[in-house]
């Protein structure tokens, strides 16, 4: 389980978020989502360590941490694939930076290739594949860490909207085949509703949670679904009432 409590952010003496309370329960896929700028990713960044928070705690399975480098793997919205590698050897650098024999992990990429859509494509360089390809390739390697917390950040806003449809069922299959604890950032309504077992609905900045959504219906989902329909209306309307707030 992932619990924080009190997390705080400051930048030029104004809070970004403070006193921020948050707690993913084994096997969630919780998914944070407000607007753009609301500091859905300062928060990551001070989960993850590349900055450091003012404040608060951080808990992986009751042990208490500085911060979640070391603890979860992370996923983010460019794929960051080192273009001199190729697809394979980009998908492997978790073993490669962590010693581990490549004997054994070769074979665990390899499969991942052919489950997640990249057979045939091992030996391609990250410039000769489209971006879903190279997303693909950023999955596997995050799944190569072999983290049972998974954080993404919006992995999939750079896509356009066919490809990032096709790519959402992958990220199911992080919960429903590999058992991993998901906490997601997006500013998409739909995407968060297709995916999350809870939304939790963010404010503009000073970032706090202002309301949370469980959402029972079986995965995969279709939007079709009148209850997703409505909830989504209703986000949207919270969402524009919160920025013309800001506005004034």
């Amino acid at each position: 389980m992932l619990q924080v409590t009190g997390a705080a952010k400051l930048y030029n003496g104004r809070p970004v978020f403070s006193e921020f309370d948050l707690m993913v329960a084994p096997g969630q896929f919780k998914v944070l989502l407000g607007p753009s700028g609301c500091g859905k990713s300062t928060l990551f960044d001070g989960l993850t360590g590349v900055t450091e928070l003012n404040c608060g705690k951080i808990f992986w399975n009751n042990e208490k941490l500085s911060h979640l480098g070391s603890h979860a793997a992370y996923m983010q919205q460019k794929d960051l694939l080192l273009p001199w590698f190729s697809l394979l050897d980009n998908a492997l650098l978790p073993a490669k930076t962590g010693n581990q024999e490549m004997e054994k992990m070769r074979p665990m990429a390899e499969k991942l290739f052919v489950r997640l859509g990249l057979k045939g494509y091992k030996t391609h360089m990250p410039n000769e594949v489209s971006g879903g390809m190279r997303q693909r390739c950023a999955l596997v390697r995050t799944l190569m860490f072999n983290r049972n917390l998974i954080l993404l950040d919006e992995p999939l806003s750079a896509l356009d909207a066919i490809t990032r449809q096709s790519l959402q069922s992958l990220l199911l299959l992080l919960q429903t085949e590999f058992n991993k604890t998901i906490l997601m950032i997006t500013h998409d309504i739909e995407e968060a509703l297709l995916l999350a077992d809870e939304v939790c609905l963010l404010s503009p900045k000073p970032m706090v949670v202002e309301e949370k959504f469980i959402l029972n219906q079986p995965k995969p989902r279709q939007f079709s679904d009148p209850g997703l329909l409505e909830i989504k209306a209703y986000i949207l309307a919270q969402l524009k009432g919160d920025l013309n707030s800001e506005a004034c």
